[in-house]
Parts: structure tokens; sequence; C-alpha cells
């Protein structure tokens, strides 16, 4: 599908970017995928840990910029939309910019993808987007509602909604935290250890990723079934194999717009979800004739919930969240090239930071 052709990833030189990048330039065989994103540093460390691939090309802009935008999609034939401001207290804080982001940018990626003739276009969304508590969930949640209303304006560009939960070890996530505060501080700072939610690894994303841009019309919203895990648990299973005895916790409460449980699907939802192989798919509220001659809801098997929610899900325990760490090497005490760390002399070498040991 996408041998021989040119890509665009939005915000592509963060984790999900890079992983998704590197599998492309792997299996795929594409003639171009480029890199579009704002962060300078963050691209140049992109560029050396991918050898300089002649397939790259990278660049610096803001979704924020149509016109810049515009530029970027010249040529393209898919286009891949994981640019966002995504931490929850700061799009709480900031929620102009949230919204300059996540909303404004993402029509702006649909007006430039149209224009250039782009033929499919895929919105990573968020659970927070499901009956959305906080601003960044209500910001994604607009998102994909212009993603499945956008296949009404135009015949050439299909546009197709992935939601996904939390990416194990993503920069600014729980999971580099707790290593980070444990190994260095050897304190542990939890917001509340009843908190469930849903988990999955970066190959499990790319993956949903591809398989929604091959089988999708246009205008359904993919989800994968997954398990989640307790946020107690996971702190418990990094203290014991990171810390010691006097590794202690440290209660904070819950931040600006936090839920105890995330949702995958929503109880309004539901009602049009049905089973698609390992995901779930979101029909979409608006009549779209692509979907209406694809999908005869008499032959389609409906969901076996009212909501899909991390705590009515499956639970993972403790030997299965270690086994889950312990695969991508974030139990490991020494430096890891994926820890969430980037000053100029980490760029230069990976290695070399006060107080970690050097990988052999």
């Amino acid at each position: 599908m996408f041998k021989n052709s040119t890509l665009l990833i939005t915000g592509g030189s963060g984790s999900w970017g890079m992983e998704l990048t590197q599998q492309f330039l792997k299996n795929h065989s594409p003639k171009q995928v480029r890199i579009y994103s704002r962060g300078e540093a963050a691209q140049v460390r992109m560029r050396r840990l991918l050898h300089d691939d002649p397939r790259l090309r990278f660049i610096v802009g803001d979704v924020r910029d149509l016109d810049r935008l515009k530029q970027a999609c010249r040529g393209v034939d898919y286009v891949f939309h994981l640019a966002a401001l995504k931490h929850v207290p700061v799009c709480e804080e900031n929620p102009y910019e949230a919204v300059r982001t996540n909303v404004i940018g993402t029509q702006n990626v649909i007006d430039a993808s149209i224009r250039s003739g782009v033929k499919k276009v895929i919105d990573v969304s968020s659970d927070k987007a499901a009956s959305p508590l906080n601003l960044y969930g209500t910001t994604k949640s607009v998102g994909e509602k212009l993603f499945i209303s956008a296949n009404m304006l135009s015949s050439e560009t299909t546009f197709i909604c992935i939601r996904a939960g939390n990416v194990l070890g993503t920069m600014g996530s729980v999971v580099p935290l707790f290593r980070s505060q444990i190994l260095r501080s050897n304190l542990l700072t939890i917001t509340d250890e009843s908190m469930t939610r849903f988990f999955m690894n970066l190959d499990q994303v790319v993956t949903l990723v591809l398989d929604a841009c091959r089988e999708a019309v246009g205008g359904e919203i993919f989800v994968l079934e997954m398990p989640a895990m307790k946020i107690g648990d996971l702190a418990e299973v990094m203290q014991q194999n990171l810390g010691n005895a006097t590794t202690t916790k440290k209660i904070i409460g819950k931040r600006p717009g936090e839920k105890v449980h995330e949702i995958l699907v929503s109880r309004d939802e539901s009602e049009r979800t049905y089973v698609k192989g390992k995901y779930f798919v979101i029909l979409p509220m608006i009549k779209i004739p692509a979907v209406e001659s694809s999908y005869d809801p008499s032959k389609l098997k409906p969901v076996p919930f009212e909501e899909f929610s991390s705590n009515n899900t499956r639970i993972l325990n403790h030997a299965e969240i270690k086994t889950m760490l312990d695969n991508e090497h974030w139990l490991s005490k020494k430096r890891l090239p994926q820890d969430d760390i980037l000053p100029e002399e980490i760029l230069q070498d990976p290695f070399k930071v006060e107080g970690w040991t050097k990988k052999k």
C-alpha cells in the first residue's frame, strides 16, 4: 500500500512518530517520509538515530501554520496526524493554546490534505476523547468530529480516526516518570493508586494505525480491544524491580482534569459500535455514503458492552505488568536510549549522563 508513496507524519519526531517511521522504512519501501514538527532538537536526534536515511525529509513547522502545511503536503499520498498538545494539566492551564493546536491545527491538516489531493489522512486520537472531562479530551473529541465530517468535503481524500489508550513509555508518560523518580530520588509520586488506565505498546499502536488505513472507508473510528492496569500495581512492580527497601511512595492527588478511569467507547457510542476482528469500529452519527454502502448493521456483530472502560476490561496482574515492562527494558537500571532526557550532551552521546551506567 505504501510502496513508492510519499508519507507525511505531523508531530513525527515524538515517540509514536519515531516508531511509525522506523516501521515504514523497514517494511513498506516508501519513496519518502516527511517528518513535520516544531521540535528542532527532536528532529536532530531522530535524524541521527535513523542514520540520515535518504528517504527522510525533516520539515520544521507547526500545524497552526496552514501555509507551511500546504507546502509540506505537496505530492503527499498519505498523512498521519499525530501532532497535539497532549498533557492534561498543560491543556487545562493553557486552554486557548490547546484549541489552536488540537482543533484549529487539525482543521488545517484537513484543508491542506484536500488541497493537495492526499489519498488518506489518519487522525491519532485518544481515549480521553470519549465522554471527555478535561480540555485535552474535549479538543480531541472535536478533532474526531472534524475528521469524520471532512469525508463530506472531498471525494478524493478519505479521513479516518483511530482511538488509542496510553502508550507504554512514551515521552513524558508515567512509566519513564516512575523510573526516573526511583533511580534518581528513590521516591514515587502517585496521584491515586486506584486509577486505571488502558495500556498498549508502540508496536500495537502502529499496527492499529496501519490496519485502519488499509481497512477503513472513511468516517469510522477504529479502537483496539486492550487490557488496562491499576496505576498502584504499576508503581508496585516498578518499585520492586528498580527500588530498594527505602524507596517511598507519596500520594499527591489527582491533577487538574484527570479521571479515575478512562473510556475508549462511551455508552452513547456503543449502540453504533461493532466488532471487526480484533478491533471495535465506531460508525459515525452523520450519514456518509461510503460508510452506509460498506457497513450493514444487520450483518455486523454488536459489541458486548454498554461502555468500554479501563475499569471493566481485563486488568493486568503484577506478572503481566512486569513482562510488558521487561519487553521494552523499562526495568533495567542501565541508561536506556528511550529515557526521557534530551539535553544536548545526550544528543551527542545517548549514554553520557551523570549517575547512569553506560549500557554494554
